[in-house]
């Protein structure tokens, strides 16, 4: 059996062939209502096409139908005369951005539209029950678009009709023995039969595969597998670290609760990472919270559960906290490590300590663990939020005398503390020094610059950076625009700040607290009580909710008693009416 596939010459590069911008999109999800992964990504196919003739392709598949021959062998239509396109649009137009709602087909009733090819080949793989068969039937397909598209629709519409071991057959020629590089929907295609035919150890080993081929899991990979592993561990932590790359941590709080209720008992790793999930919101209370329900578990905390725990302090210095949890490491029987150390060291620079910092640096170097070139970050920011600028360069220096290469990090850190405090020189030679180093400038350093600038009062070499980034390379950030927010309302230019602070919407950006509040605190220097309540209630409906330095902002801009009891009230009500996103 054979499959005529059109082509005029073989592909430029078979190995890699095209899967074009009009290719249609087929889409696969496992819970009904979610989005969908494309059957055509960047990770699929990549190649040259050929030339394209124009045949009916209905008349084609009529006579070879009759004839009861494969197309290849059909003499009326010989092989190098290329197929029609692989959606007949005739029959309901493409399936591009239609969705797949898992067991009930497409989105508004629309099923997948089978060009002849795929016709033929749905209907070989259905009659053909011997997958040696069916791969030598493959075989002589051209590796095109086309023929892409084709076994997609072919796969998914199986799908449709719940014949599983059709689809296997299909998606493991694809994976094991054609030139197509699979994609996300033909892993997900593998993952879902197998699990519906209860061959569990299969689909691991499909998931493994998609892994080892750098090929992205989707939601519905993770959805798919938990069908099969309604209780394994391992499964939810991958479903979980996966939600966490790409930052839904609203979504990986959920699984987590659906972990456990439906009876899986979470890891150590589990665990772990929802200390690390809570940390990062500066959620300390929360992250401990969680500790302690592992502890209540019976399930054993590692190094890593410990160092999370230590970073969540640390973002919110809260310096006694990490100390108990740093001597609960040790009295566990584990050595602390660099990280837990530097985790240590981060505590106290938020806190601003740094010589609290310095000294948990002095030990781990007395208890034989080197410091790595985080340790000496950690020193340099630690020095330079402290104004201490001639140790930040002493501890920057030390850096490379151990015969550590200052990255981009140690440079923007020893920048910033030049810039805190308004040192144009210092500034200027840390720039030339990245220069030199061959290191490309980015928005963080020249955010850097423009602080300088702005501390210094030298608005003009100001707006000469803003220039530079609007019209080079390097695109502002919200942070770009609240550093100019700033420095023209502190120095009066309320027109300049106005203009700025307009300007966000035309550049994409949407103003943050940050933002706001540095507006507010310009007329509130003022003591313009309405216009900062004005301000507020501007940002309450832009869907942006004050922070600490908000409520310090508008206390400050009251004149009155009154004014100060009208505000303390509506920061109450705010807080009262804010939910913790990350509540339990």
């Amino acid at each position: 059996m054979g499959f005529d596939g059109g082509l005029e010459k073989p592909p430029t590069d078979a190995l890699h062939p095209i899967i074009p911008d009009n290719a249609c999109i087929l889409c696969l999800t496992a819970a009904a209502g979610t989005e969908l992964a494309n059957a055509y990504s960047s990770d699929t196919v990549i190649a040259s096409s050929t030339r394209k003739e124009v045949h009916d392709p209905w008349a084609f598949y009529l006579h070879a139908t009759l004839l009861h021959q494969a197309f290849a062998h059909c003499e009326k239509f010989p092989t190098d005369h290329p197929l029609g396109p692989a959606t007949d649009h005739r029959l309901g137009g493409s399936l591009r951005g239609r969705g797949w709602k898992y067991g009930s087909g497409f989105v508004d009733g629309v099923f997948p539209v089978l060009s002849p090819m795929a016709q033929q080949i749905l209907e070989f793989v259905q009659k053909e029950p011997d997958a040696a068969k069916v791969w030598a039937a493959l075989d002589t397909l051209p590796a095109t678009h086309n023929v892409w598209d084709d076994l997609i629709n072919v796969s998914v519409q199986l799908r449709l009709n719940k014949q599983w071991d059709p689809i296997i057959s299909v998606c493991e020629w694809i994976l094991y023995k054609s030139s197509f590089r699979p994609d996300v929907i033909c892993f997900n295609l593998l993952i879902d039969s197998y699990s519906q035919k209860r061959q569990y150890r299969k689909a691991e080993s499909i998931y493994t595969d998609l892994l080892e081929g750098q090929c992205i899991p989707t939601e519905d990979t993770y959805a798919l597998l938990l069908g099969a592993y309604s209780r394994c561990a391992v499964v939810y932590n991958a479903y979980i670290n996966g939600l966490l790359k790409e930052r839904d941590t609203r979504k990986a709080v959920e699984i987590f609760q659906r972990m456990k209720s439906d009876r899986c008992k979470p890891s150590t790793d589990t665990y772990t990472m929802m200390i690390n999930l809570y940390g990062k919101a500066n959620q300390s209370a929360m992250a401990l919270k969680i500790f302690n329900e592992m502890k209540t578990e019976k399930c054993k905390p590692n190094i890593c559960t410990y160092t999370a725990l230590i970073n969540a302090f640390a973002r919110d210095g809260m310096c006694e906290k990490a100390e108990e949890i740093f001597e609960e490491l040790q009295e566990a029987g584990h050595e602390p490590d660099v990280y837990a150390y530097n985790a240590l060291m981060e505590v106290y620079n938020r806190a601003g300590f740094p010589f609290g910092s310095y000294e948990i640096f002095s030990l781990m170097q007395h208890m034989g663990c080197e410091p790595d070139r985080a340790s000496y970050n950690i020193l340099v920011d630690a020095f330079g939020r402290a104004g201490l600028h001639e140790d930040a360069e002493a501890a920057f220096e030390e850096l490379k005398q151990q015969g550590m290469t200052p990255t981009m990090k140690s440079h923007m850190l020893l920048l910033s503390a030049y810039s805190r405090a308004g040192n144009i020189p210092k500034c200027e030679a840390v720039m030339n020094q990245m220069h030199k180093s061959g290191l490309e400038l980015d928005t963080f350093a020249l955010n850097s610059m423009l602080n300088a600038y702005g501390r210094a009062g030298r608005f003009e070499k100001m707006e000469e950076v803003l220039m530079g980034m609007e019209k080079g390379p390097y695109e502002g950030d919200i942070s770009t625009y609240n550093i100019l927010i700033n420095f023209f309302g502190r120095a009066g230019f309320f027109s300049r700040m106005e203009d700025v602070f307009h300007s966000l919407a035309s550049k994409g950006l949407k103003a943050d607290v940050v933002t706001w509040t540095s507006k507010m605190s310009a007329y509130a220097r003022k003591k313009q009580y309405r216009k900062c309540l004005e301000i507020f209630e501007e940002m309450i409906d832009a869907g942006c909710y004050p922070d600490g330095g908000t409520a310090k902002v508008l206390l400050a801009s009251c004149a009155t008693d009154e004014q100060i009891e009208q505000i303390t009230t509506v920061i109450r009500s705010m807080h009262k009416e804010t939910r913790n996103t990350f509540a339990a």
